[in-house]
């Protein structure tokens, strides 16, 4: 049975920067992942902002032209409201070629990955402390390992089995991308909020002069038809949608909105990404925490392996953040409560005049949509 410091379950852009982050800190770790081509299964839209672009190094060859124009269109589809950015607000990557990208960093540190590896199961310690806990993986032998990282998405099985806090609240979300005829102006991003095809959420077309990526998400509960329906009804006239001129790929799956769990690490092991809850409860964006808090868990994650000490885990914490969410949470609580399209309709009326438009712009072009991770001196790399 092999001897590893980490393993790291799931190959998403968390659980690939946070084996990277410890390999290069000389831990021994290990990354397992269920796929077996990291571009297959791929359900992120691939929308980075502004200031996830200022603050990590991506490669530009990776990203679509910059977005400087939002449309929020209302029901009816008409008058929609125009928010322009002076600056390039948003890109979208490439995610298959983002995650390579991840991947080649991460083993280029040591960190060793295996695709076509599912896990199955942890063995609890009773004794608590680092020690090591065999892990259960089909497709590979079982490992012994001192410490597992779950970064396998909203409905994480690590997270159950290590006993931590569990995603409870979700959206869930469809998309087609495909390729565009180049030429057709500037870059755009068209949201529609309709609570007919998207309730709680609303539906998007992003044009970034290469492709186009078409999508909905909503509460299932109230998603009667069902997503994929509702995607196919959106895309017959959703605005600014140009038709393909090449293959179509789809994606979606669940998107976690109840805010960055309480309860995250334990002696076991934590989570990060997708099942820690990182993802904005407005915006429903994930990729700019996942990369802030995989930071954060790398370092927490060395210092408790170097010393022992359950007080470093609890830097870790998720109530810490969920403080600095409450008016996003309150906002996204009041954002599923509008399931007329007349009310609606009367919410985008209230965004065309300066003080509504000064809140959308807030929202979508403003540093807020995550806090900073912040690393307490003690744990402060290099201290």
């Amino acid at each position: 049975m092999r001897r590893v410091d980490v393993l790291v379950v799931g190959a998403g852009l968390a659980g690939l920067r946070t084996a990277g982050l410890l390999a290069r800190r000389g831990l021994d770790v290990l990354l397992v992942d269920r796929r077996r081509s990291l571009s297959a299964g791929i359900r992120t839209t691939g929308i980075f902002v502004r200031r996830t672009l200022d603050d990590f190094d991506l490669p530009d060859r990776l990203l679509g032209p910059g977005i400087r124009d939002v449309l929020l269109y209302p029901p009816s589809r008409r008058a929609p409201v125009r928010l322009t950015s002076d600056r390039d607000e948003y890109r979208v990557a490439d995610m298959a070629g983002v995650y390579e990208h991840a991947r080649h960093a991460a083993e280029e540190a040591g960190a060793q990955v295996l695709l076509g590896v599912r896990y199955t199961a942890t063995t609890r310690s009773a004794g608590g402390g680092a020690g090591r806990r065999a892990v259960w993986l089909a497709g590979a032998e079982p490992v012994m390992a001192r410490f597992v990282v779950g970064a396998d998405g909203a409905r994480s099985r690590v997270a159950s089995d290590l006993g931590l806090d569990v995603n409870r609240r979700f959206l869930v979300g469809a998309e087609i991308v495909h390729p565009i005829a180049p030429g057709r102006g500037a870059p755009a991003f068209h949201c529609v909020l309709d609570p007919r095809i998207a309730p709680g959420y609303l539906g998007w077309v992003v044009d970034d002069g290469r492709h186009a990526h078409v999508g909905v998400a909503g509460y299932p509960e109230a998603m009667r038809s069902g997503v994929r329906h509702l995607l196919e009804v959106f895309a017959e006239d959703a605005p600014g949608h140009a038709p393909p001129t090449g293959p179509v790929e789809r994606r979606g799956g669940p998107i976690p909105v109840g805010g960055v769990l309480r309860r995250l690490a334990c002696p076991a092991g934590l989570l990060v990404g997708d099942a820690a809850g990182a993802v904005s409860p407005l915006t429903a964006g994930g990729l700019d925490p996942c990369l802030r808090m995989s930071e954060l868990a790398a370092t927490v994650t060395a210092e408790w392996l170097r010393t022992g000490d359950e007080g470093v885990l609890r830097q870790y914490d998720g109530n810490a953040l969920r403080a600095r969410f409450r008016g996003r949470l309150l906002l996204r609580r009041a954002f599923a409560g509008l399931r007329s399209p007349a009310a609606v309709e009367a919410a985008v009326a209230g965004l065309r005049g300066r003080a509504g438009r000064g809140l959308a712009a807030r929202v979508l072009f403003g540093d807020g949509s995550f806090p900073d991770v912040p690393l307490k001196p003690a744990l402060t790399p290099g201290r």
